[in-house]
């Protein structure tokens, strides 16, 4: 079978496959998530790992935002950003603010960052990360603080290329068996 061309280009019929077909997520799960995440981040580790350990409250909530939109909350967010502040005795509201943008960045794109294949979601939550951590760096500038160095940056870049993993991850309890059929 010939199909036509545009430009010299064949225009085939797309190969890709269908998309999952996943439950709804429970409420009780996104909590847990979240839960987890929080524990991850308050990990009492050497200085070093902690230097380059991504927020993984901040690549739960990207995720719950993108896939769920109407499962994450401002108020829940910010809830969240304050209380980081508080367990890390860093500038309060920092956290809050950063996690505030990234819902909002992750709910402005969501539509977008879902159609892509995963090398383009990796970008896309990367680039979402970088923000969140200028806004942090701008604020800790403005109260005084210095440049933390270019090592600063390596845990959202660390936390994009965590994305697919935690996509996975995620997903797997969400996936439907699939049907047997009786014939």
């Amino acid at each position: 079978m010939r199909f036509p061309t545009r430009f010299g280009v064949a225009l085939t019929p797309s190969a890709s496959p269908p998309p999952e077909l996943l439950r709804p997520a429970r409420a009780s799960y996104i909590a847990l998530t979240v839960l987890l995440a929080a524990i991850l981040n308050l990990l009492a580790l050497p200085e070093l790992i902690t230097r380059v350990k991504p927020d993984f409250i901040a690549l739960i909530l990207i995720y719950w935002t993108i896939f769920h939109p109407d499962r994450v909350s401002f108020t829940i967010v910010w809830t969240l950003g304050l209380l980081m502040d508080v367990a890390s005795g860093s500038l309060f509201g920092q956290h809050a603010l950063a996690y505030t943008l990234m819902l909002y960045l992750a709910a402005l794109f969501h539509r977008r960052i879902i159609m892509f294949p995963m090398p383009y979601q990796v970008f896309h939550v990367g680039t979402i990360l970088l923000l969140a951590q200028l806004v942090t760096l701008a604020l800790r500038s403005v109260a005084g603080s210095d440049f933390p160095g270019p090592t600063y940056f390596l845990p959202s870049l660390l936390g994009a290329a965590l994305w697919p993993l935690v996509t996975a991850l995620l997903r797997a309890p969400l996936r439907q068996s699939p049907e047997q059929d009786a014939t």
